[in-house]
């Protein structure tokens, strides 16, 4: 599932950086991320893109990766202890109990670009839906008074806790009697077995006029449900057209988010990043981040 493009053993490693400057060396590992052809959107999406690019948080996620995928005999314990679970426990779960493969979907500047806020602006509600171990809700809980989340993975839960998050169930957030100011839904459209009625939930959930989904998924558009670690297809199959990431960016646009009545304010090309092992310095894959807002029809929208 992920793409371990960058993949050098410290051999390899070693006479590539012999041959080029750390600087070039960047540059041909990340100039692809970001890149987005805006007039191959569609003609509404085009003022809407958001240019990213690597900054600071980004290097710093990628460093610390690379340095635990140097720590040799954690890495082979880490490597033993995923064969032998693997065939019973989903690979989030053994992942959350070896405090190992947190994510990077976005830095904390690229978060206030694409919600259009500065360094101080606050509010009361956030919940993270399927949030891992909370690395990437940090990035966002500095801007709210009241940080809630939901994960499946008991030890992912136990990290949650440990960050004093408030936890939900997957089937208590919507009926909580209260909205949230932003939900998150990160990398999690593509795993969930009813994608759209988790639309629809997020939709109802956020407060009106000012609530706004940020949602990540991943391109292309790949869906599968991890139970007990078998991978196996979703109930409700998203089918999304395109064979270029513009093109998938603009049917998600199109066809699936004005289905459950919500509309994109802003859109940008982020990679999503997981810490390695001991073969891959990190696993990289193609995000589209999205901003949504409830769109003006949607009060009279049928579900």
């Amino acid at each position: 599932m992920w793409t371990g493009k960058y993949v050098r053993s410290p051999l390899v490693r070693s006479l590539f950086m012999n041959m080029v400057s750390d600087s070039e060396a960047a540059a041909v590992e990340t100039q692809e991320w970001y890149r987005c052809c805006p007039d191959r959107l569609g003609e509404s999406l085009r003022p809407l893109f958001v240019q990213s690019n690597m900054d600071s948080g980004t290097k710093a996620f990628l460093k610390q990766s690379v340095e635990k995928s140097g720590w040799l005999f954690t890495q082979l314990y880490h490597s033993f202890v995923s064969t032998v679970l693997s065939p019973m426990v989903s690979r989030t779960s053994i992942n959350g109990f070896l405090g190992r493969g947190s994510m990077f979907v976005f830095s904390a500047e690229q978060f206030q670009q694409l919600l259009r806020i500065g360094p101080e602006w606050r509010a009361e509600r956030l919940l993270d839906l399927g949030a891992g171990d909370g690395g990437v809700t940090g990035v966002m809980g500095v801007h709210f008074r009241e940080i809630y989340a939901t994960e499946v993975s008991p030890p992912m839960k136990w990290h949650l806790q440990r960050r004093n998050y408030k936890l939900l169930g997957i089937d208590e957030w919507q009926h909580t009697g209260f909205q949230y100011d932003v939900i998150s839904c990160l990398n999690l459209l593509d795993r969930c077995d009813n994608p759209l009625h988790l639309l629809r939930d997020i939709r109802r959930s956020l407060v009106p006029k000012t609530g706004r989904l940020i949602l990540a998924a991943v391109l292309p558009f790949q869906p599968y449900v991890e139970i007990g670690g078998q991978w196996q297809r979703p109930k409700e199959h998203l089918k999304i057209k395109g064979k270029t990431w513009e093109e998938q960016v603009t049917n998600l646009s199109n066809e699936v988010f004005k289905r459950v009545g919500l509309e994109v304010e802003a859109v940008t090309r982020l990679p999503y990043l997981c810490e390695g092992d001991m073969y891959n310095d990190y696993y990289v894959l193609d995000d589209a981040v999205f901003v949504l807002k409830a769109s003006d029809e949607s009060e009279d929208h049928t579900d």
